[in-house]
């Protein structure tokens, strides 16, 4: 497997037959025990690796396939920053509310979804994990201590 397929793929998640965006998704669920900084600094790793390997591996695929999953994870890793402390509760949320927006794709995630290239693989996933971050954020400034 090259290195770029690596990336693409997160080392094999989204070869698996079934769910391959949602295997993605949980590949990155371990780094949420590193804090919200290490989350987006990683999810910023992620999303300039993302680009270069959908620019890779999708050369001639105008649509964004199952199997390329760098971008759940860059997308799951910005929704998990949006948690001031990790916990069970505060990581299933976020997983359930990043998951929805990325299948339902709501403007402006369907919006990006459209776009050609690596920017629609990469950004509809980038944008849904914001608006998860974001509304898990509200959500811990509106009730706090609730998430942990």
């Amino acid at each position: 497997m090259s290195f770029a397929l690596a990336v693409a793929t997160l080392g094999g998640a989204g070869l698996a037959r079934r769910a391959p965006g949602t295997w993605g998704s949980a590949m990155v669920l371990p780094f949420v025990m590193l804090g919200p900084a290490a989350c987006l600094f990683l999810a910023g790793v992620l999303t300039i690796a993302g680009f270069w390997a959908a620019n890779r591996v999708l050369r001639d695929e105008m649509e964004d396939p199952g199997w390329f999953v760098a971008d759940e994870g860059a997308g799951m890793l910005l929704a998990l920053a949006g948690l001031q402390v990790w916990s069970f509760l505060g990581v299933l949320l976020a997983f359930l509310l990043f998951r929805a927006l990325d299948i339902v794709k709501p403007w402006p995630v369907s919006w990006a979804d459209r776009q050609p290239g690596s920017t629609g693989v990469m950004v509809d996933d980038l944008l849904a994990g914001a608006i998860a971050a974001l509304v898990l954020a509200a959500f811990q400034l509106a009730f706090p201590g609730t998430l942990t």
